[in-house]
């Protein structure tokens, strides 16, 4: 118990940097950057949906790193086995689909206008990420419902 102590403190200090990093990419870096890219451009149009579509994106992330913070101090405080813990496992689900979805569309968007291959292959790739991650907490979730139901029978053995 000890062990799972300390990952669970290393896995909350990491969450903690992973979310102000996103922070900062969300209010600093990602708006400037496009600001400038706009001003420089002679088609400054699509830099602000795509403002958006990134913002969304880092949105969708931070839920995630809220969600797996909440599943870890149940899993400190060994309630994980219980319903409460579907409620944040539904928000990572939930936020991968979303996100999975803004990403589809901007990958449909950049499938029909770019010329050069390199970059719809690389959103393709994260589009398939994406879709794996999903897929996979949805089979996680699948596997806490089991050990959820098996817990409940055999703490009313006990």
């Amino acid at each position: 118990m000890m062990t799972t102590d300390r990952v669970v403190f290393v896995l909350r200090g990491l969450l903690v940097l992973a979310f102000a990093a996103i922070l900062l990419l969300q209010v600093m870096s990602i708006p400037g950057t496009l600001a400038y890219n706009a001003e420089q451009s002679a088609d400054p149009f699509w830099h602000y949906p795509l403002l958006v579509v990134l913002e969304v994106e880092l949105i969708c992330v931070q839920v995630v790193v809220v969600a797996t913070w909440m599943l870890l101090g149940m899993v400190r405080e060994d309630r994980i086995f219980s319903d409460a813990a579907f409620r944040w496992v539904d928000l990572i689900i939930g936020a991968i689909v979303a996100a999975w979805l803004v990403w589809a569309g901007l990958a449909v968007f950049v499938f029909a206008t770019s010329d050069d291959p390199g970059l719809p292959l690389l959103m393709g790739i994260v589009l398939l990420a994406g879709a794996v991650l999903g897929l996979l907490m949805f089979v996680m979730r699948a596997l806490l419902r089991q050990a959820t139901a098996l817990r409940s029978d055999m703490d009313a053995v006990i």
